[in-house]
């Protein structure tokens, strides 16, 4: 499983991971992705921080990150790279998905050929 930050959201992921709650479970804090059937295209992004996360999640260490995958949605996040941006009309987290068909404007959701919102591996 590839999942990839650059810097700069590694550094925003870092602050988010520093800035929420307490120190419980720090050794295993970190953010969660995983994406759902919705949005405006078919699926969207999700990505939550947690302490706890799920028995099958797939977990990742990026710089000093631990990133768990969803495991139904690996197979349509498999080499995603994870970017933030900042601009004057826009800011926010940017995923480049290879799975990704189509994006919508927005870019939080997209669609993946003929995969099911449980995360089928795309054919």
């Amino acid at each position: 499983m590839t999942v990839t930050l650059t810097e700069k959201a590694e550094f925003r992921l870092r602050a988010f991971l520093r800035g929420s709650g307490s120190d419980e479970n720090s050794a295993t804090k970190g953010i969660r992705i995983s994406v759902k059937g919705g949005g405006c295209n078919g699926y969207e992004y999700g990505m939550d921080v947690t302490s706890q996360p799920q028995p099958d999640d797939l977990v990742i260490q990026q710089g000093s990150v631990l990133v768990y995958v969803d495991a139904k949605s690996a197979p349509l996040l498999e080499g995603i790279v994870i970017d933030f941006v900042e601009g004057m009309v826009e800011s926010g987290f940017k995923f480049t998905n290879p799975n990704a068909t189509s994006t919508c404007g927005c870019g939080k959701s997209f669609q993946a050929g003929d995969c099911t919102p449980t995360g089928v591996p795309c054919s």
